[in-house]
């Protein structure tokens, strides 16, 4: 059976069901396709079950340590993992509920199951248990993600490991968890593992944990993470793994080696371009992704990708924006802009590790260190911090000499919402003052953004000449 339509949708991850959607709701002819189940990695080996997974720990964690207010702390006693991955499958299945074909073909998306590949530019052919189909589209658009980069570690094949792909399948708690990578699933996962009892060893090549995020914020998270007995190895670099009696692995680096019973591999992603045939439509892509322009068009005008196979932030709310501004420019004339600089992110471990714009050290880089300040505010200074007993953390803010928000981490217990004001600041070119001027709900996380703002500006009218003048007109020294 062949179909013809307006636009194709390959992969029906965040992107690509952001895309389809939109594209049936424009009233445009639709076709997504998915080799493995709608939802992509978000919904079934990313976001979703980590986030369940975490929640778990925390309740663990926090029942243990109830003594520091005021009642008593709990044993938690030995964690059925069988059990704890059931709430996660359940958390799974509560989000996938509003995402699957049935749903989406009510909305008006011809969903197929199968694995595409380019048979030309235009026509893809799609394999699936019941056959073979072609699909012909005018516009097509590369939504396939992308998955846990294995690195080329000695010993590697020869071990059972596991990725974010196979974690949640896991059964029974692993006695001595190793994880090589500090990045954000690597830290997340050995916190959540940590706080169900695991021992847990982390190594991480680099010096600090989360390279891309500010210094400030991962030496506050390391310090924590080995508060909480997790063995860090940072510096170290993992030169093989292997067996060991008894069914363990061992990790060895240049300080020596590790023992244990279970390796998580988290060193990355890689985008998923080599299944498609793209050769046959003429795109262009190496194995870091498919290059793209500023409306995230490919080399071949008809055919856009967006998400993950770019290469570029891999983040589930950039795929989908992407996404949506790839479909809109795939179906109507004129082209929006689908790359950006500043896009948000968080490292949902306890405290989270919330970032948006730049960093102290690229905005010094770009603008030059005369132009460039920088404000502090730790979280102990938090009204609602110090009654959650959540005073481990901090907000740290870049901006320019004319208070123009440049970037911002925030490190607390809800990093993640709080870091949502400090990214529309920095879309708009919002100053420090639009900030201290708007009202803010105490006591919140957030009024500590007001706060540093207001201190700022307060400090800089103080020190400007309206400001002395003011100051001399009233009076005062």
């Amino acid at each position: 059976m062949s179909a013809s339509c307006d636009l194709v949708v390959i992969g029906a991850g965040s992107g690509g069901i952001t895309a389809a959607r939109f594209a049936a709701r424009a009233g445009a002819r639709v076709v997504l396709i998915e080799k493995d189940r709608i939802g992509g990695d978000c919904t079934w080996t990313g976001c979703v079950p980590s986030k369940a997974l975490l929640k778990v720990a925390r309740v663990a964690h926090q029942a243990r340590n109830a003594s520091g207010i005021g009642l008593s702390a709990t044993s938690v006693g030995p964690v059925d993992l069988k059990e704890v991955m059931d709430y996660v499958r359940r958390s799974i299945s509560e989000v996938y509920r509003y995402e699957t074909p049935e749903v989406l073909r009510q909305e008006g998306v011809d969903v197929r199951i199968g694995r595409a590949r380019f048979e030309d530019a235009n026509t893809l052919a799609v394999a699936s248990v019941e056959g073979e189909t072609t699909v012909t589209a005018k516009k097509i658009l590369l939504c396939t993600g992308a998955r846990s980069t294995i690195p080329n570690l000695q010993g590697l094949s020869n071990v059972p490991y596991l990725t974010s792909e196979q974690v949640y399948d896991l059964e029974a708690l692993p006695k001595h968890l190793l994880v090589v990578g500090g990045g954000p699933v690597g830290v997340e996962m050995a916190q959540a593992f940590r706080r169900l009892s695991s021992q847990v060893s982390l190594f991480q090549g680099p010096a600090r944990l989360l390279p891309r995020d500010e210094p400030e914020a991962a030496d506050t998270l390391a310090r924590i993470l080995r508060d909480e007995g997790i063995g860090l190895h940072l510096g170290a670099c993992v030169t093989d793994v292997a067996r060991r009696g008894g069914g363990g692995v061992v990790v060895r680096t240049n300080e020596g080696e590790v023992g244990g019973d279970a390796l998580l591999v988290a060193t990355g992603r890689t985008p998923n371009v080599d299944t498609m045939d793209l050769p046959r439509a003429g795109v262009s892509f190496t194995q870091r992704g498919v290059p793209v322009n500023n409306s995230l068009r490919t080399n071949v005008k008809h055919i856009y990708a967006p998400g993950d196979v770019v290469g570029g932030p891999q983040f589930t709310h950039y795929a989908g924006y992407q996404a949506f501004i790839a479909a809109r420019n795939a179906l109507f004339p004129g082209a929006s802009k689908g790359v950006t600089e500043s896009v948000p992110w968080t490292t949902f471990t306890d405290p989270e590790v919330a970032r948006a714009g730049l960093t102290e050290a690229e905005a010094r880089n770009k603008y030059g260190s005369e132009d460039v300040g920088v404000r502090f505010m730790p979280m102990k200074r938090v009204d609602r911090a110090v009654t959650e007993s959540d005073t481990e953390g901090l907000i740290k803010v870049v901006h320019r000499k004319n208070g123009t928000v440049l970037g911002a981490t925030v490190v607390a217990g809800r990093a993640g919402e709080s870091i949502h004001e400090w990214a529309l600041a920095i879309s708009n070119k919002l100053k420090m003052s639009d900030l201290a001027g708007t009202i803010h709900v105490y006591p919140t996380y957030s009024i500590a953004n007001q706060q540093l703002a207001s201190a700022y500006s307060v400090e800089s009218f103080l020190k400007s000449k309206a400001g002395k003048v003011l100051k001399k007109l009233g009076g005062l020294r």
